[in-house]
Parts: C-alpha cells; sequence; structure tokens
C-alpha cells in the first residue's frame, strides 16, 4: 500500500483550514481515509468564537476515530455523530444557527477486504481507480449547478442557498445534513486506488484544465501528491484570482489499495 498526503496553506500567513488523514488498519482490517476543506467566513461576526482550524480539527478527529472504532455504523452514521460530538463541544459558548457557524466540506472513505465505501458532501472529490485502470470522479456538484448568478455576493449566497434546500450544503452542526451526501459503496476487488482532494487541488482540471480526472491520477501516480499541488500554486501565479482567491488551501491524500 502506497499512501501520500500533501497539503499547503493558502496563504503562508495564515492557518491552513484544510484535514486530512489516513487510518490503517481500521477495526483490524482496512483502512479510512478523511479529508475535510474548512469554510473561510467572511469577516465579521459569524456567531462562534472559535476558528474554522478548531472545527476542522475536532471534526476530522472524530471522523477519524469512529470510522476506525465503529465498522458497525454507515458512512452518514459516522458523519452524523461526528458533527453531533463536534457541535457539542461549543453549543454553550457559540450560536450554532448562524447561517457561518464553523462548516467543511467532506470526503470519507473506508475499506476492507469485501468492499469500499465512500461519502461525499460539497465541492471536494474523490477519484476512484478500478482494477481495468478506468477512473471515475465521486462529486457533489450542487454548488456547481447554482446559477453564476445567485452566487453574486455572500450575503447573497449565505442567506438563500448555504445549508438550504435548493442550494448546497456543508457539514457544520447539523447532523441532519447526512441526507444530502453523495454515498456509495464498491467491492473491494474492483477498486486500485483512491484519491481525494480539495477545491483547492482540483483546480487542476476545474480550473486550469490541464487534464481530466485521468489524468490527473496519473499525475499523482508517477509524480505524488506534492506534485500536484505544486503545479497548481505555478499555475496560480500566472493567472487571475478564482471566486476571489487567487490561492486556495490545497490538499491531497492519495492511497494505493
Amino acid at each position: 500500500m502506497r499512501i501520500e498526503i500533501a497539503t499547503a496553506p493558502g496563504d503562508p500567513a495564515r492557518p491552513n483550514e484544510d484535514f486530512a488523514s489516513v487510518a490503517v488498519p481500521a477495526s483490524g482490517q482496512g483502512g479510512t481515509l478523511v479529508v475535510l476543506d474548512g469554510v473561510t467566513p467572511p469577516a465579521g461576526e459569524y456567531g462562534c468564537r472559535h476558528s474554522v482550524p478548531w472545527f476542522t480539527a475536532r471534526l476530522g478527529g472524530a471522523l477519524g476515530e469512529l470510522s476506525v472504532s465503529r465498522a458497525d455504523l454507515t458512512l452518514r452514521e459516522l458523519l452524523g455523530d461526528a458533527i453531533r460530538r463536534t457541535a457539542d463541544t461549543h453549543r454553550d459558548t457559540c450560536d450554532l444557527s448562524h447561517v457561518r457557524t464553523p462548516q467543511a466540506t467532506v470526503v470519507l472513505a473506508r475499506w476492507d477486504d469485501e468492499r469500499v465505501e465512500y461519502l461525499v458532501l460539497s465541492d471536494s472529490v474523490l477519484l476512484v481507480e478500478d482494477a481495468d485502470g478506468a477512473v471515475s470522479a465521486v462529486l457533489d456538484d450542487r454548488l456547481d449547478r447554482m446559477p453564476r448568478e445567485t452566487l453574486r455576493s455572500v450575503g447573497a449566497t449565505d442567506g438563500e442557498l448555504r445549508n438550504k434546500e435548493g442550494g448546497f450544503f456543508t457539514a457544520a452542526a447539523d447532523p441532519d445534513v447526512v441526507r444530502r451526501a453523495v454515498v456509495g459503496e464498491l467491492p473491494r476487488e474492483r477498486v486500485r486506488t483512491l484519491a481525494a482532494m480539495t477545491d483547492g487541488a482540483s483546480r487542476w482540471v476545474e480550473r486550469f484544465r490541464f487534464g481530466g480526472w485521468g489524468e490527473c491520477l496519473s499525475l499523482l501516480h508517477k509524480e505524488g501528491a506534492q506534485a500536484l499541488v505544486d503545479a497548481v500554486r505555478e499555475a496560480e501565479r500566472g493567472g487571475p484570482p478564482s471566486r476571489g482567491k487567487r490561492h486556495d488551501d490545497a490538499t491531497v491524500t492519495y492511497v494505493a489499495l
């Protein structure tokens, strides 16, 4: 098994809001993968005394522990329990109903000798390479399907779309969001490689169009996770900002089973 994790902050002067972990073996066999992309709040009050890195560390830590120890739970149940556990740590001090309470996108995968399970919530991506070398991307594309005019401002996005019916969903303080996650299961013998990345790294495909998901995974095979992050950073330095950010936190987790 080959495992690589590469991550870089969008701004070296700010904490990295992403989270990544891989654990093997889980419950004595197989393994788990967790990748979170913390959502940067706009300047101003957002109802919580804690930072986004504080939140992703606790949600990611809870997901890592539960995914390893609770093989009896589905991935949706794991995420729901991790959200609830994290919310319990600060519900007495913070306004968890605030639309910008700390939140994150989620990629979660778990495998054993028989199957590979996966869950994706919001705009991070999971790449799956099958035994024949074909690559598919597991995406929650609700945000991409929003008309650009509906994302015209932070206020409009938060008021009309964020964690609302007809909009898009992230893991914040409401465990019920797990119903919105994209989930699935594949026979273990049919899966060769898993690669999860936050949207700061998936820009290689989605913004810069250097290749498709198959070419992206080929780069990871040949040159490794850090090479993908480095390629995105180099391209960003030569191009205009995307959605107001020239650089975003970028994280890649690669597992060759």
